[in-house]
């Protein structure tokens, strides 16, 4: 990768994250001095912004000319799936944490624990170093990539040439980019240059395609065909429960393990995908809940910790769960009768 002097880029990019450095509160403090060494300088200034100029418009000259803007469809992705998976071997220790990185990020929360362990055969670790340029504005998108640790800075220009970079933002020791340009086939939107030596875990993009969104369609597919057998969510509209079926993140227990406890506050509910959950109230079993079933409401409507304890009756149990983020945005329609059906907790 190219390495660029990061400095170079801050004199002609306006910082706009949320720390003020201690040399911009300097700068402050004594403005009269910062004009009259703005007046002074502005001749180098204005060469150095130069030079930055003909250093994007060189390197764009040799750039691949962009692919297509066509969305990828994974209705239209007839690969097999039988294909032998990518392997990178690894270390207990580095798969572990790249499965730290990963379970943390939006992207992979949606899949199953199968399909977590393809995700983690199929990336491979990449040291970088201060200075590195991980992505550039404008190039071909190639990969994707997990922040192990590292920082990295965001840059963005408005120009045609991809001159004048302004810093938009950083990664700071977590998160993920570049999936943007593998999802819609676009060139990259921004440039990402590490701050600090670092090691990303890098994706290639058909796998990211093969392993990440198609998986995401199906799951899709699949919870919508499951909500819509819903009597609970009949009311809502195809569109609303797609939503619902994106939100929805797949979750599994085995026999006697306790899914929500009495009296702890609730953060989220649950749907029943397979299996059968006993329901504990005061010490006490009420009653037995099975596929179609939904549970965890109560302490979402009612904003009071939870009034049962759920515990896995079956040897698998899969559910289906909607954090309340979600389940207050998305399921406003249904309130009203899952305010009505809370009598199910007494009989």
């Amino acid at each position: 990768m190219t390495s660029i002097d990061t400095n170079n880029l801050e004199n002609i990019s306006t910082d706009h994250t949320l720390s003020i450095s201690a040399e911009e509160d300097t700068d402050n403090e004594d403005k009269s001095s910062e004009d009259e060494d703005e007046k002074n300088n502005s001749l180098d200034d204005l060469a150095a912004d130069e030079e930055m100029r003909r250093h994007y418009v060189k390197k764009n000259e040799f750039r691949r000319i962009s692919v297509a803007a066509e969305r990828y469809n994974p209705e239209d992705d007839n690969d097999s799936d039988s294909e032998q998976p990518l392997i990178y071997p690894k270390t207990s220790a580095q798969r572990q944490r790249l499965k730290d990185a990963v379970c943390h990020n939006l992207l992979f929360r949606t899949l199953e624990a199968k399909q977590i362990d393809q995700v983690l055969d199929a990336m491979w670790e990449k040291t970088v170093q201060k200075g590195e340029i991980i992505i550039q504005q404008g190039d071909d998108g190639d990969h994707f990539y997990v922040i192990d640790n590292g920082v990295y800075e965001i840059y963005v220009s408005k120009e045609a040439d991809f001159s004048k970079p302004i810093k938009v933002g950083e990664y700071n020791q977590t998160g993920s980019f570049g999936e943007l340009a593998l999802m819609y086939n676009q060139p990259r939107s921004a440039t990402i240059i590490a701050n600090t030596d670092g090691v990303l875990w890098a994706m290639g993009r058909q796998t990211f395609r093969k392993l990440v969104l198609k998986h995401a369609f199906r799951k899709r597919q699949m919870y919508e065909n499951f909500l819509r057998d819903l009597t609970i969510l009949q009311s809502l509209t195809d569109y609303e429960r797609s939503n619902i079926a994106d939100a929805l993140i797949p979750i599994e227990y085995n026999q006697n393990e306790i899914i929500i406890k009495q009296g702890d506050e609730g953060d989220r509910m649950f749907f029943i995908e397979d299996g059968e959950c006993d329901i504990y109230m005061n010490g006490k079993f009420h009653k037995r809940i099975n596929k179609g079933d939904y549970f965890g409401e109560l302490a979402l409507l009612n904003h009071e910790p939870r009034s049962a304890t759920i515990i896995a009756a079956s040897p698998k149990v899969k559910l289906a769960s909607l954090e309340v983020e979600s389940f207050e945005r998305l399921l406003g329609p249904c309130m009203d009768l899952m305010q009505r059906n809370t009598s199910k907790y007494l009989k």
